[in-house]
């Protein structure tokens, strides 16, 4: 599955209890519905923070620019401390919005689905803001893709 280049998202929600922050990169996401806008994303069954977005019931998707490659390494680390030092702002759950992306929806949980060694999780897009420009972080291969390196043929 490595060969289908995707774009990197950091997903957030907050601990039911405490109501810590949590975050975690995510390359499993994609639009599920435009009426009304759905979308989905998969986390593995031994995510340490499963519990935290299957009981929140809100959730952030925050589309990750191509100068936000450090969020993306450092959300898919085990670190505790991830989050000292993130520029992030919360709109109406609460939900940390990592601040620079190139969008970010913020979603209430629909439904959370097994698929094997992954649960998918289903969200109604509640509010989104997303930027004028910009390009995608994008992961290839085992790799981030250098944008100012590709290069995209035309079709005829």
């Amino acid at each position: 599955m490595g060969c289908f280049a995707s774009g990197v998202t950091v997903v957030t929600t907050l601990t039911l209890d405490t109501r810590g922050p949590v975050g975690v990169t995510v390359s499993a996401f994609s639009s599920l519905s435009l009426d009304p806008p759905m979308v989905l994303f998969c986390l593995g069954n031994s995510t340490s923070s499963m519990e935290a977005f299957k009981a929140f019931g809100h959730f952030a998707i925050n589309i990750l620019s191509e100068h936000q490659r450090d969020l993306s390494i450092r959300f898919a680390s085990r670190s505790e401390d991830k989050w000292q030092g993130v520029a992030r702002t919360e709109w109406t759950s609460g939900v940390p919005i990592l601040t620079g992306c190139l969008a970010s929806l913020e979603c209430s949980l629909v439904k959370v689905i097994d698929g094997g060694d992954h649960q998918i999780f289903i969200g109604k897009v509640e509010k989104l803001k997303h930027q004028e420009g910009g390009s995608p972080l994008v992961y290839f291969r085992g790799s981030y893709m250098d944008p100012a390196a590709s290069h995209l043929s035309d079709v005829v």
